[in-house]
């Protein structure tokens, strides 16, 4: 049977389908356990209030998030006993909700982003770099603090209109396998890698496979050059500080956690890269520019973890998991 009672927000991509400050929680027997991208899904049976058997869609993270946070493709099968807790979707319609933690019989927890360094003093932390280059993981509370300063950037006029007619189930690009710009990309709950050439530095992020160029041969950006989703990027050196400078990114529909604020063809993202001292994170201060639908600049910072004990997993975005929920 399941019960409803409230508990503390949880961030999360696709936040606003699901009602955060409330929690479901029942037990059940897992029916269908699907590990697809961009969402694994867990199906699991239970009865209602009057004894009647239904079936429960829990959403969940993507599998490199799950993978180290201890999941695997075979962590659950059918007829497992779960006990369940999970945001469930504010269409109350829906038996669709998204999953905090489930509890199987063995006692086994299973819990999403439980890999998230929460601390600066954890020990998967303590590795140190010795330059840009490597594995780097977000920081949980950088995540949780940018996701709450990005909505309070005051929109244009037309930035404000945008927003009032977004719907994130038929308009979100996510849901149609489209990337996030920066900087919304750098606060992707993803790892990421940093390789440094001779003549370019290589961002890599695992959402989506996303590769990033920044071309470091002194070249500008070109005219009436090719807009594209991650933009054309420069940069350089000053002293230890890489700076990247982004532009020509083409028109998205929602720039960060489904706020519906687009950008514009004149967005301008300017990136500080600075190793911490000790070499265990990387310090970044990001300024964005879109004088089409922000009042004024963003900026911010956000700290990545040195994180070499991982590996780049990636995924490949399946497009109707992706979509799934883009109409009522």
């Amino acid at each position: 049977m399941a019960c409803v009672f409230s508990a503390p927000a949880a961030a999360h991509h696709s936040a606003l389908i699901f009602d955060r400050d409330s929690v479901v929680a029942f037990q059940g027997v897992v029916s269908r356990f699907n590990w697809t991208n961009p969402h694994v899904y867990i199906y699991v049976e239970t009865r209602n209030d009057t004894g009647e058997l239904v079936e429960w869609e829990l959403e969940t993270d993507a599998t490199p998030i799950l993978v180290r946070s201890g999941w695997a493709a075979d962590s659950l099968v059918s007829g497992d006993i779960v006990s369940v807790r999970a945001n469930p979707d504010r269409n109350s319609a829906r038996r669709h909700a998204l999953l905090m933690s489930a509890t199987k019989d063995d006692g086994v927890v299973l819990a999403a982003r439980s890999n998230f360094l929460r601390r600066a003093d954890t020990a998967d932390s303590t590795a140190t770099a010795s330059s840009l280059s490597g594995f780097w993981e977000l920081g949980f509370a950088d995540y949780t603090r940018f996701a709450a300063s990005w909505p309070l950037v005051p929109p244009t006029t037309q930035g404000g209109a945008s927003q009032a007619t977004y719907d994130i189930k038929s308009d979100s690009p996510e849901a149609q396998c489209v990337a996030l710009p920066s900087p919304g990309l750098l606060a992707a709950p993803y790892l990421n890698e940093i390789e440094i050439q001779a003549d370019r530095v290589v961002f890599r992020n695992e959402r989506f496979n996303v590769e990033r160029i920044v071309y470091m041969d002194g070249r500008g950006h070109p005219e009436n050059g090719e807009f594209s989703n991650q933009g054309h990027s420069i940069g350089w050196w000053e002293e230890d500080v890489l700076v990247v400078d982004t532009t020509l990114f083409t028109t998205h529909r929602s720039q960060f956690l489904g706020s519906g604020l687009p950008s514009g063809p004149d967005k301008h993202v300017v990136e500080r890269y600075a190793l911490s001292d000790g070499g265990s994170r990387i310090m970044i201060e990001f300024r964005l520019d879109d004088p089409e639908y922000l009042a004024e600049p963003f900026t911010g910072t956000l700290s990545w973890y040195y994180a070499p004990h991982f590996d780049m997993l990636g995924f490949a975005c399946d497009p109707e998991v992706s979509s799934r929920y883009s109409a009522d």
